[in-house]
């Protein structure tokens, strides 16, 4: 019986602590703004100024693209590098049914747009050029160390996928 407390209170720690971590990281995708054209505006902006396009797929509900999110935003060296060569965005895909039939529709026509980047999980990175046309996927995982990210490795994709490493 002291047993199953102490899993029970072990288990209610570590769920709170989640939650916690979740509602302590800032939300950085706009739920309201239709993907496509976002992605669309970003090309736009980054032809205009010789840029390729990150696209960070995920969502307010993905902890792991929040802590991503927070890791770029507070590493100065990986910011520089995001600031100087990308449009960095943050696109919101929803996976639920639940959404609706329009907010369904939208979802599938994402994934198609980004060639099914969603086969990798989330967070997903898609390299767009600047005509708007995939060149890259990448795969989070690869970047992780921990319960966070690698700074070294995450600096090796970025640059690995500027327009000057490209062109």
């Amino acid at each position: 019986m002291m047993k199953r407390k102490m899993l029970f209170g072990f288990m209610a720690l570590i769920i709170s602590l989640s939650v916690q971590a979740q509602t302590t990281l800032k939300k950085v995708y706009n739920e309201e703004i239709n993907p496509l054209e976002q992605i669309d505006q970003a090309v736009v902006k980054a032809k205009a100024n010789g840029k390729f396009v990150v696209c960070q797929v995920g969502g307010n509900w993905c902890i792991w693209c929040l802590r991503f999110a927070d890791f770029i935003t507070n590493d100065t060296a990986i910011s520089k590098v995001i600031n100087d060569n990308f449009e960095y965005i943050h696109v919101n895909y929803n996976p639920r049914k639940s959404s609706g039939e329009e907010k369904e529709k939208q979802a599938a026509a994402l994934m198609k747009r980004l060639d099914n980047c969603g086969r990798f999980g989330f967070p997903v990175f898609v390299i767009l050029d600047e005509t708007g046309q995939v060149i890259h996927i990448q795969d989070s995982s690869f970047l992780e160390e921990g319960q966070g990210y690698n700074q070294e490795k995450v600096l090796r994709f970025f640059k690995n996928w500027t327009p000057q490493a490209v062109n």
